[in-house]
């Protein structure tokens, strides 16, 4: 053999090999158990994956080809799902949908190829799994990596709860407003008839109780049960991520709770966010930011002075807080923001509701703006510091792109996808779900129809639908859909982002097209886990189109 023989034939044998990073393929292994935790003062039993609560943070490079052995030691059937990502809908881990189940004893083998990057997570789907400890990030790399920032740290925010979770839904069950330990007193009432005069406290207090509901009823399950934690630690336990002044810092913030809405701050620091839901955005600057139950939003800091920053997590109803620090040097802490009062919901923040239905409208817990004054976080910001709305601008990488405006707190509105959004055009047809409920016996469905009682979505491979929400409840609900993209339609045209979740504020609208691009059955649901559990359920089928060869 010659030499130049020779050295194309080393060639061709390291060239598979030389294209690692589109074509490795890694192996992992979960084992799902019980274990004993004292996060509360008292010895409770936690679900985990390896031990470990929250699960371990799995980092994956996208092209890889994963294959995933999950080992079941419950006494129980489980599963895992795994949220945002695109893969075949056998490997969507959704028992009675998508597969069986694991059974006791058993393992359940995923395998796939990554076909995206960003920040995700997964979970369990049977049961109150989730709720009890098995949830865990996924991070994942691009195959072309951007320029690395110093720091980079998953926040994965959770509610704990001191009660046993279906004790806790049979508690709502009985008295929807079981934990709700806010409402108005003796004294709110003498304080409303000074202020409001006797006919207009009187009328609003039988228009509430026509209702059945409160005005500080702001989320079904509160701090009265929940401890709120980042990666498994409560404020006491204080978990801390270190920087050296200057650093650029990568947040990478998901909100596995089961049942929480969080506003997320860092006082001192304003938050560059660079990708929502896993997918790059064009940067925006925020001082804080709203994340609804499975939302992931990445965000940049760069803390410039050498002191701890306090990352601070409130819970919408303001019942609760999760925290962590930000920290040049471990030890030190920064001092603990005071939680913010809680908001009252009025009727003028119902909506042309129907009076009497038990859960037709809920209040958004508000976050102030620069007056120190409530309003709802939902409302335009685009004024607070002089920064209009900026025109779609060109392909840029998120990591390097200047901010397009500068916020108090983050709106859907202010989200544009980094890069045009190819293939997009208007819609085919509209399906519209009506997101509706009962609070007073705590039942939750679409249009009226709980998922035990409905038929399934159909729709045809290729097709392009507009899933237009009508929210006709008094809560939020974070809409997810399992397999596809919905792209939440906010005005930007092909820059419109797209999201795996979409949260719809009480008595609102919203529209998102959504692209039949993956065949199978995927699951379609509130992901407000006690919601989606009695009823706020469908199953979504993509068919192949008639003029597609099987």
């Amino acid at each position: 053999m010659n030499l130049s023989y020779r050295r194309f034939f080393i060639l061709a044998l390291w060239l598979p090999l030389l294209c690692f990073g589109s074509a490795r393929a890694g192996t992992y292994t979960l084992t799902i158990d019980e274990k004993a935790v004292n996060l509360t003062g008292k010895p409770q039993t936690a679900i985990v994956a390896n031990g470990s609560l929250p699960a371990p943070t799995l980092h994956w490079r996208e092209g890889e080809e994963v294959t995933l052995n999950v080992v079941n030691r419950l006494k129980e059937p489980t599963s895992i799902h795994w949220h945002g990502i695109v893969l075949p809908y056998r490997m969507d881990g959704v028992p009675g949908i998508s597969f069986a189940g694991i059974e006791p004893g058993k393992i359940f083998t995923y395998r796939f190829r990554v076909k995206q990057n960003g920040t995700y997570w997964y979970h369990g789907h049977s049961g109150m799994q989730e709720q009890q400890g098995l949830f865990g990030a996924l991070v994942i790399e691009p195959a072309h990596p951007h320029r690395p920032t110093e720091r980079d740290y998953v926040l994965l925010l959770s509610d704990w709860p001191e009660a046993d979770p279906e004790r806790t839904l049979a508690r709502l069950k009985k008295q929807s407003d079981y934990y709700n330990f806010q409402k108005r007193t003796v004294a709110n009432l003498f304080t409303d008839l000074r202020e409001r005069g006797v006919s207009e406290t009187i009328n609003d207090r039988l228009a509430w109780g026509q209702m059945r509901m409160e005005p500080t009823d702001l989320a079904d399950v509160t701090g009265a049960t929940y401890h709120f934690l980042v990666n498994g630690h409560t404020p006491a336990m204080d978990w801390a991520a270190l920087f050296s002044p200057g650093d650029r810092v990568r947040l990478r913030i998901v909100n596995a709770s089961a049942m929480t809405h969080f506003d997320v701050r860092i006082p001192g620091l304003k938050m560059r966010v660079i990708e929502a839901d896993g997918q790059p955005v064009m940067p925006v600057d925020v001082e804080e930011l709203r994340i609804a139950v499975a939302e992931t939003y990445d965000v940049l800091v760069e803390p410039e002075a050498d002191r701890a920053y306090r990352i601070f997590a409130e819970a919408m109803d303001r019942s609760g807080f999760a925290s962590a620090t930000l920290t040049p040097k471990i030890g030190l802490q920064a001092e603990l923001p005071k939680m913010r009062p809680h908001t009252l919901l009025t009727l003028a923040d119902m909506g042309p509701m129907h009076v009497g239905h038990g859960a037709h409208a809920e209040h958004q817990a508000a976050v102030p703006n620069d007056n120190g004054l409530d309003q709802p976080p939902h409302a335009d910001h685009a004024d607070h510091t002089g920064h209009q709305r900026h025109p779609r601008p060109a392909s840029v990488p998120h990591a390097e792109a200047p901010a397009m405006g500068s916020y108090k707190a983050l709106d859907y509105r202010h989200l544009m996808a980094a890069a045009p959004n190819r293939g997009w055009r208007q819609p085919d047809r509209e399906i519209r779900l009506r997101l509706t409920g009962n609070m007073y016996r705590y039942i939750w469905s679409f249009d009226d129809v709980k998922y035990s009682d409905s038929e399934p979505i159909r729709v045809k491979f290729g097709e392009h639908i507009r899933f237009t929400y009508v929210n006709e409840t008094m809560m939020n609900h974070p809409i997810h859909l399992h397999g596809l993209w919905q792209y939440l339609d906010n005005g930007n045209g092909a820059f419109n982002p797209k999201k795996h979740v979409i949260s719809v504020p009480p008595g609102q609208t919203v529209s998102v097209i959504v692209i039949a691009d993956a065949e199978g059955e995927w699951a379609f649901h509130c992901h407000l886990l006690y919601h989606m559990d009695t009823g706020m359920f469908r199953k979504l089928i993509v068919e192949k189109a008639e003029h597609v060869r099987e």
